[in-house]
């Protein structure tokens, strides 16, 4: 690795600025982001919707950030932090594979600069002042029961999903029904995501609704007077990191909301940092296209001038065939029947980039197993989706050396005037119609069917006049409906909405469509089983 300060000195940061972290990470100030001086170009990198094969998303942005950086370009990825949950679960490590990494990859994963740690605290403060104003009365008609601020951990525990709390007799918080979120899930950890500066965290935070009082008014963590506790926690954590790839190009790593439940995307800051630096920026977005990449668009891009110039979709041969209806276990077999009917999900997520007004270019991550032939078939299926180009890529064997094809689409995919976006709905459109537009043009749904609990609460959110903020759809990953069973491209269905929640601070309404939880569970083999002797995590 690099010493951070030449990483930084080759970005053209001043190192006399960085907030080091020991020699190969450092915080940036916020003051050291430059406000219309430069803007570099946008990528924004999505994928397939995800299989249990696994795709590679991240390691294809690390490689490609390296072939950029072969090419001579001026790059800068902008990147998630990995969660400790995922980490220990199911998932892993979080921070590329193979000649593709983000370094150094074991700190990236593991506590990182404290960032998480700061979300979860402000979090789990802001619910033990809120518990404290209840107890003790001091606002008319808010009682414990009305608590709607959970708790977090960034831990994956199905035991505190739902739980009772304060049964300890009068001398403790009264006793309700409540539970816990991952961290990743926080409304606090979207807002960080989101603030555009110091004082647009604060006016953020000061929105965050914990609960209503009994004539249904919203309790604020302003009322609770909870502010600028949260604010002393997160002064630091809003400062981006930055890290390297393997190949030593600046990585800003910043900010880790989940994909499918909060909106995936790393931070506003970071991006924004990165453009005036950088002559490209390659953003990655969470999940597939139908998640993350809609969000970025939606949430992130549109409310901060970050509206990109071109779009990655990342796919994978074994991806497709897994839409096709291959088994996991099968996917080495070569199959071009699978292959040709798992080409719908890919096409349908070139069509949803393409509705917005992107050029898309897709990215076709090599595994051994792929073969010629199906390999052919996913770049003319990709190009005849209306893809500016499908590219072979091998960053995880061969590095930045893999991707240079692919870096050379990027640059060509980008050149001349910038996009036209064309978003899925208006700013003053309804939630309902919100959701409807998303489910015919995202999802592949013919109608959407909302509740009854959650017809009720989102009348409750507009009487509150919370209706024109944007969708985050809450939902699961593994298809581009609400149903993880339905692969490929479900057609002729009903998108089902079974709830509806307000993160007024972060500025989203989330329906809940199906059945999504906002705190995972592990698996009966937990990562956090491969480490050895000395406490070094294994296989990240």
């Amino acid at each position: 690795m690099r010493p951070i300060v030449e990483v930084a000195k080759d970005l053209g940061l001043d190192p006399q600025i960085l907030i080091p972290q020991g020699h190969y990470k450092a915080k940036i100030p916020l003051e050291a982001i430059r406000s219309g001086e430069k803007r570099g170009k946008m990528v924004v990198v999505t994928g397939i919707t995800p299989t249990p094969a696994g795709e590679g998303k991240t390691t294809t942005v690390v490689g490609l950030t390296q072939a950029f950086g072969r090419l001579g370009k001026s790059v800068v990825a902008t990147l998630r932090e990995p969660s400790l949950g995922p980490i220990f679960g199911i998932k892993g490590g979080g921070t590329g594979g193979g000649l593709s990494l983000v370094e150094p990859q074991d700190e990236v994963n593991v506590h990182f600069t404290g960032d998480a740690h700061a979300v979860g605290s402000a979090h789990n403060l802001l619910a033990a002042l809120t518990d404290n104003v209840a107890q003790r009365g001091l606002i008319p008609g808010f009682r414990a029961e009305s608590i709607t601020w959970r708790r977090v951990t960034d831990v994956e525990d199905r035991a505190l999903r739902s739980i009772v709390t304060g049964i300890g007799g009068a001398a403790n918080a009264p006793m309700r029904e409540t539970g816990f979120d991952i961290v990743t899930a926080s409304e606090i950890m979207a807002i960080l995501a989101l603030a555009s500066s110091l004082d647009n965290l604060r006016e953020r935070l000061s929105k965050i609704v914990v609960g209503y009082t009994s004539e249904k008014v919203p309790v604020t963590a302003t009322d609770v007077n909870a502010v600028g506790s949260l604010m002393s926690l997160l002064r630091h954590a809003i400062l981006p990191n930055l890290v390297q790839t393997t190949e030593g190009q600046p990585v800003i790593v910043h900010t880790g909301p989940f994909g499918n439940i909060a909106h995936g995307c790393s931070s506003v800051v970071g991006d924004k940092l990165a453009l005036g630096y950088a002559d490209f920026v390659l953003s990655e977005a969470g999940f597939g296209a139908d998640l993350g990449f809609e969000k970025f668009m939606h949430i992130k891009a549109r409310f901060n001038d970050l509206e990109p110039d071109a779009a990655v979709l990342v796919a994978t041969v074994r991806a497709v065939k897994s839409h096709g209806g291959m088994a996991t276990k099968e996917l080495d077999t070569p199959n071009e029947d699978a292959v040709r009917k798992g080409m719908e999900n890919l096409a349908h997520l070139i069509g949803v980039v393409k509705a917005l007004g992107l050029p898309v270019v897709v990215a076709i991550n090599h595994f051994p197993t792929d073969t010629d032939a199906e390999m052919a078939i996913v770049k003319q299926g990709s190009e005849e989706a209306g893809a500016f180009a499908a590219v072979e890529s091998r960053v995880f064997a061969e590095g930045g050396a893999g991707a240079i094809e692919l870096a050379e689409a990027v640059i060509k995919a980008t050149e001349g005037p910038s996009p036209e976006i064309t978003y899925l709905y208006p700013v003053e459109a309804s939630i309902q119609d919100k959701v409807l537009a998303l489910a015919h043009t995202v999802y592949n749904a013919d109608d959407v069917s909302w509740s009854p609990a959650a017809q009720r609460t989102l009348r409750s959110y507009e009487a509150n006049g919370w209706g024109e903020l944007p969708v985050c759809m809450a939902k699961t990953n593994f298809s581009i409906s609400h149903l993880a069973s339905l692969k490929g491209r479900p057609s002729g269905y009903t998108f089902e909405v079974s709830d509806v929640r307000a993160s007024v601070g972060a500025g989203f309404i989330y329906p809940i469509a199906g059945s999504i939880m906002t705190m995972p569970g592990l698996p009966g083999s937990p990562r956090a089983l491969d480490v050895d002797a000395e406490g070094n995590i294994l296989n990240l």
